[in-house]
């Protein structure tokens, strides 16, 4: 079937369309990693996003129920240069394209990502429509004109309820903007006694618990339309540790009372390097955000700056010069990507546990 690609300032791209059939509209952004695809489409930060891969081939190993990082795909479309429909990997149990169609998701593939990645470079993200049916034109302007993406997409993807997972280490209290299921993994590795609430949880819910620390997760969207999560975390940061992750990172800098800002075209990517000033070194790090915080708003009030991007010198860490709360930009879990980064689950949970300071 014809796959279309239609973004707002009249561009049109066509190829084949795969997955479910339909019309989906969206942001479009890119994805530098060349492994990961399906950990990248279950990440609930890409809801409302349209996610085109610049390595050329995907589907090249399938799909499995192991990589998945939440229990759905939250994307509204998948584009691709081209797709392998017969993947060959031990752990294989479908392919992309019947990932896609189970999941009710639109993609297309025999497009020329390379000139979608160096428009989005050039303009930024774009509202487009993404269409693997046959339709007119007229008929995308139509979907791209009467859709609205500025939808809380916090509220649709996380939790709706207070989750439990029991464990024989600290009480940790996580609030949930979109978590990946792997933070949550290396939370439970090192034993945490995890509870998940609703990102619109009331500091006194979060807090009737006795949560050793919290954590900040990541999620997609606007960081200032969590209003209620901005307001309950300027609360817990006067009382208990707290580790950010991502959007949680953007929260944290939002409750100390600094500013965020949409980024041109975000970090979205398994190798993007950052320099932990600290440790005087540098890693390789998964990212996906479109937003960041600005340096100076968060310095002005208390963070002192841990961690740097190397390739624009955005802010990637911060942590308080005398309360115990700390966060990154990246994700340290990996998944897609480099676990280069871990150290810092176990960083929050020696703090917890009273072995070492925030520092």
């Amino acid at each position: 079937m014809t796959g279309i690609l239609y973004l707002e300032d009249g561009t049109i791209y066509k190829g084949k369309g795969f997955g479910k059939k339909g019309i989906s509209v969206g942001e479009l952004v890119f994805n530098t990693s060349i492994t990961g695809y399906q950990e990248i489409l279950t990440d609930p930060s890409y809801a409302g996003q349209i996610i085109t891969m610049t390595y050329p081939l995907i589907g090249n190993y399938g799909m499995n129920q192991v990589g998945n990082q939440s229990s759905q795909i939250y994307a509204k479309g998948f584009v691709t240069k081209s797709i392998d429909q017969t993947p060959s990997h031990y752990m294989n149990e479908e392919n992309l394209e019947q990932m896609l169609e189970r999941m009710g998701v639109v993609g297309i593939s025999d497009v020329d990502t390379r000139s979608i990645t160096k428009k989005i470079r050039k303009t930024g993200p774009l509202k487009c429509v993404i269409s693997n049916e046959e339709t007119s034109i007229e008929t995308l302007k139509e979907h791209l004109h009467k859709v609205d993406l500025q939808e809380d997409w916090m509220k649709y993807v996380g939790t709706k309820k207070i989750l439990h997972i029991p464990g024989k280490g600290p009480k940790v209290a996580v609030i949930d903007f979109g978590i990946k299921k792997n933070i949550l993994e290396n939370l439970k590795g090192r034993g945490c006694d995890i509870t998940v609430f609703p990102y619109e949880s009331s500091y006194e819910e979060i807090m009737n618990m006795s949560p050793d620390g919290v954590f900040l997760s990541n999620g997609p969207g606007n960081p200032e339309a969590a209003t209620e999560a901005i307001d309950t975390v300027k609360k817990i940061i006067q009382k208990i540790p707290t580790f950010g992750i991502c959007m949680g990172h953007q929260i944290m800098a939002l409750a100390v009372g600094g500013h965020t800002y949409k980024m041109k075209y975000g970090h979205r990517g398994g190798n993007h390097g950052v320099y932990d000033i600290q440790q005087d070194r540098a890693y390789i790090t998964s990212q996906n955000h479109g937003y960041a915080v600005d340096k100076k708003s968060v310095e002005d009030k208390g963070m002192i700056i841990t961690h740097m991007n190397l390739n624009d010198d955005t802010v990637e860490g911060m942590m308080h010069k005398e309360l115990p709360i700390f966060s990154v930009q990246f994700h340290p879990e990996g998944a897609p990507g480099p676990t280069d980064a871990t150290y810092l689950f176990d960083k929050f949970v020696s703090i917890l546990k009273g072995e070492t300071i925030c520092q």
